[in-house]
């Protein structure tokens, strides 16, 4: 399975939080999985810590990614068309790029918000993972 990490998803699991459920570690841990991240979540991380919401090393982040396996996904022209012609379930312009990027290169997005729900990502069969 493809799978691409939601932010909060990545950031309990680098900091192997509580929050993270069983069932999301062993789907994010078992190696026949493939797992990305957005390029949108570093951004996202970046800025948030930069408004005091979160304590991230950012500086180490890149090398955190790299080190548990997870590969980056650019953002790219077609993940951006694709965002700005999502439904207007939400505006949050974060979690929008995350499913486009589903969308665009068919990955599993796994969150634990159930917004990502809403925008029925049923047209390739891969409907996003709620924890």
């Amino acid at each position: 399975m493809r799978l691409l990490l939601d932010t909060y998803v990545l950031l309990w699991w680098l900091a192997d939080d509580h929050k993270l459920t069983k069932t999301a570690r062993t789907i994010i841990a078992n190696p026949d999985n493939e797992v990305l991240v957005s390029s949108v979540s570093l951004w996202e991380i970046a800025i948030k810590a930069a408004l005091g919401r979160i304590e991230v090393e950012l500086d180490s982040l890149e090398a955190a990614i790299a080190r548990n396996g997870f590969k980056p996904l650019p953002i790219g022209f077609r993940h951006a068309l694709t965002a700005g012609r999502l439904p207007v379930v939400h505006r949050d312009p974060f979690d929008r790029m995350l499913i486009a990027q589903a969308s665009v290169e068919e990955l599993r997005v796994l969150s634990h918000d159930r917004v990502f729900e809403r925008y029925n990502l049923t047209r390739e069969g891969l409907p996003p993972i709620i924890l």
